[in-house]
């Protein structure tokens, strides 16, 4: 009875919700791959306010802090897309290596935050927030944003086994009810 139940609960889903289940059962890596890609374009959409403060600050790395961010962004998504290949097992030497990636992407906005503060609250010659230098609260911002989104892609990296099971559990199958007529369908071929 409640194979039955299950079967009725998949044919009354939407078409379009419907394929879009079956498309993630078959691929749940895209669940990360969207969230890595808000990611790479949160923070490469916003880059000029990260270059505007790096020329106004001019700390110690905060251009190379920039220039790593960046790189390994797109290395990163390089390597997600190697690590899971269609309907393979994932390749974990490319999933260690994109997460050392994240790892250094995150120091690098962590360490360029810290720059910013440093210079906003530094006891000689302290750079003070108005109109004109607004950009600076936008890039600490961007990188506080980046970091968030960023651990929240590297959680579902890591948790994919777990909602891969959860994914195939959904029941998308489609019912066929032939409505009794399946007994008078003459497949003898005589005429």
């Amino acid at each position: 009875m409640s194979a039955n139940k299950t079967a009725k609960a998949g044919s009354k889903m939407p078409e379009f919700l419907r394929k879009f289940f079956v498309a993630l059962k078959r691929q749940p890596t895209i669940i990360a791959l969207v969230v890595l890609l808000l990611a790479f374009f949160q923070y490469s959409l916003n880059l000029t306010h990260i270059s505007d403060t790096t020329a106004k600050i001019q700390g110690p790395g905060m251009g190379l802090c920039g220039f790593a961010t960046m790189l390994f962004s797109m290395l990163s998504l390089v390597c997600f897309l190697n690590a899971y290949p269609r309907r393979k097992k994932p390749v974990y030497v490319m999933v260690a290596l994109m997460l050392v990636m994240f790892a250094v992407i995150i120091f690098c906005d962590i360490y360029y935050s810290n720059l910013i503060m440093t210079a906003l609250t530094r006891a000689e010659n302290p750079i003070t927030l108005d109109a004109s230098t607004k950009y600076i609260a936008q890039a600490y911002n961007v990188l506080q944003t980046h970091i968030v989104i960023l651990g929240i892609g590297i959680a579902l990296v890591l948790l994919r086994p777990v909602y891969a099971k959860l994914l195939r559990k959904i029941n998308t199958s489609v019912t066929v009810e032939d409505y009794g007529k399946l007994g008078e369908i003459d497949i003898s071929g005589e005429d």
